[in-house]
């Protein structure tokens, strides 16, 4: 009996070392960015591959895995549109001239007619004529600049964006972003590499024209996109980072991912210079409510009227009725929004950066001290004969390229044709019906997650559905007891259960955690995989959960076992 005794005890000495080193290892992850964390995830789910012949599920990025097709379409058939117009000029074999302006819109309509079968071309002829009816664009000078735009043989001019291009994305922001909060015509944007180039512009250009310096003080919405609070940490800003927390809970003490008056009433301190968020939110993926917006809009107007506005907008289209608050505080908000998500385009880089034509960025400029302004003018002097006069907007024009490079600034001009293509598209009927469908692929999948699970559809207002953030802790809580969970909290560290899910299922997902959300929760992507995939990973991940209360459930049976026997 001594002899099993001291077995039992070894046996249990060796599993609770096991236990610590694999803890140990899995903290040595918590400071990294959950991103590159995922890449240590993805080795671990093809091993799995290999071993089990099983594809690997990747939920861990937001890439969505449908794309805008119709757009394309007309953007390729525009292409062919093009070059024929370039061999037009100058045709001499591999070599071939700059599309030229008079007559194109004639042309264009020759082709049209030419080609009633070739893929796009509907789409392209409802663009190119609502471009004329809808914004009154004179026909030659819209089409040519489509056409130049495409073949790309010219810088972009206006370097900031190309003039009806322009028009075009700030009717779509104005109409799906906005809800028709803001007029188009106020709307002055700059066309980036998607919403991360927009980051970097941002963080610069608040910097070097001494909006925010070194060490000021912003607050930031949380959860978030993890390089939101990563780059204000880095030693180039070192801003002093106020975190408005998303602790809205129901009547059932379930996550509303809505931030309580307390969080909002943190911005009633001038002191804070900026407000960072992503809404709808990520990784929740929940729109501000109307409540939370009004005490928000309250608190600027009335506490904090300078406040900066920062607003990421990207998964605004999968909300119905969604209301960015650049319609509500136009005067203090910079809205950033990148196509990437809603036309899978991530590969085409397309972004915009838009502000009201009267802005607080601009106010607080003409108030900066004199020493400053002259400062300013000095750096931007070979941008303009009167440097003291240049937005903000046209400044982060020429931080993106050093300022002494701006005269080749802006972004590529096939870019902006793409952008402009898909933005006058969405504004059809045909637009109408994709935006539909993209909201319903993510709200099925959410569903048969959910199914996968065993667990009810939460009951979320305002959510996107383009990823969803469970809450492991507050699940365990209400499932199994306050018992097992603090078990599970004393014995595991809260990534431990993404290892189990990529090294036994080959399933990829991310730390809640690392997006400043509850540190036991984690997040799914609902866009990147087929449906049935998410049916898996809810069967999967409810299968892990179970292992937990296996184990638990084990040694409490040991712990009264040995009880008896003594």
């Amino acid at each position: 009996m001594q002899d099993v005794d001291a077995k039992a005890r070894s046996t249990g000495s060796q599993r609770d070392s096991d236990l610590e080193a694999r803890r140990k290892m899995e903290r040595s992850f918590e400071a990294i960015s959950p991103f590159e964390f995922r890449h240590e995830l993805i080795k671990l789910a093809r091993g799995h591959q290999r071993k089990s012949a099983k594809a690997m599920l990747d939920a861990g990025r937001g890439n969505p895995n449908w794309v805008a097709a119709a757009p394309r379409e007309a953007f390729f058939a525009l292409g062919q549109f093009a070059m024929q117009e370039c061999r037009r000029v100058w045709d001499d074999g591999d070599l071939a001239g700059m599309p030229r302006r008079p007559g194109i819109r004639d042309r264009f309509q020759e082709f049209v007619s030419e080609n009633p079968g070739l893929p796009g071309i509907d789409v392209l002829a409802e663009v190119v004529n609502e471009g004329e009816r809808k914004y009154g664009f004179a026909p030659d000078e819209w089409l040519h600049e489509l056409v130049d735009g495409i073949v790309g043989d010219n810088y972009p001019t206006p370097d900031r964006m190309l003039t009806r291009t322009e028009r075009v994305v700030a009717h779509f922001l104005a109409k799906e972003i906005c809800a028709g909060g803001v007029h188009p015509d106020d709307l002055r944007l700059f066309a980036v590499e998607g919403a991360t180039a927009a980051m970097c512009y941002i963080f610069d250009s608040l910097l070097a024209n001494g909006l925010i310096e070194r060490g000021g003080r912003v607050a930031i919405m949380v959860p978030i996109f993890p390089p939101y609070v990563e780059i204000p940490e880095l030693d180039r800003y070192a801003f002093d980072v106020v975190e408005i927390r998303a602790t809205g809970r129901d009547a059932q003490g379930r996550h509303t991912w809505q931030y309580p008056p307390e969080e909002i009433a943190k911005l009633a301190d001038p002191s804070v210079q900026a407000l960072f968020l992503v809404n709808p939110s990520n990784p929740p993926s929940v729109a501000l409510d109307r409540d939370t917006v009004a005490q928000l809009v309250r608190t600027v107007r009335e506490q904090n009227p300078n406040l900066m506005i920062i607003s990421d907008d990207v998964y605004g289209t999968f909300v119905d009725g969604y209301r960015s608050l650049m319609a509500d505080l136009p005067y203090n908000t910079m809205l950033v929004y990148s196509l990437s998500k809603f036309f899978g385009v991530t590969g085409w880089r397309l972004g915009a950066i838009a502000l009201h034509r009267e802005n607080v960025f601009d106010a607080r400029l003409r108030r900066l001290p004199k020493s400053e302004q002259e400062k300013l003018c000095k750096r931007y002097g070979t941008v303009s004969r009167n440097p003291e006069a240049l937005s903000f907007i046209d400044r982060m024009v020429a931080d993106s390229r050093q300022v002494a490079l701006n005269h080749t600034a802006g972004l590529s001009t096939p870019q902006q044709v793409q952008m402009a293509i898909m933005c006058a598209f969405t504004m059809t009927e045909r637009g109408e019906r994709y935006k539909q469908l993209t909201k319903e692929i993510c709200h099925r999948r959410m569903g048969l997650l959910y199914d996968g699970l065993g667990l009810p559809l939460p009951n979320l207002p305002h959510d996107a559905d383009y990823y969803t953030e469970i809450d492991l802790e507050h699940w365990s809580v209400n499932t199994f007891g306050e018992a097992f969970t603090q078990y599970m909290l004393d014995r595991y560290e809260p990534i431990d259960i993404l290892f189990r899910l990529a090294e036994e299922s080959g399933i990829v997902l991310m730390n809640g955690g690392g997006f400043h959300g509850p540190k036991w929760s984690i997040r799914i992507s609902l866009a990147n995989l087929d449906d049935e995939a998410y049916a898996e990973i809810g069967h999967h991940l409810k299968a892990a959960l179970q292992e937990y209360v296996d184990a638990w459930r084990n040694e409490t049976q040991d712990t009264v076992s040995k009880h008896d026997a003594e």
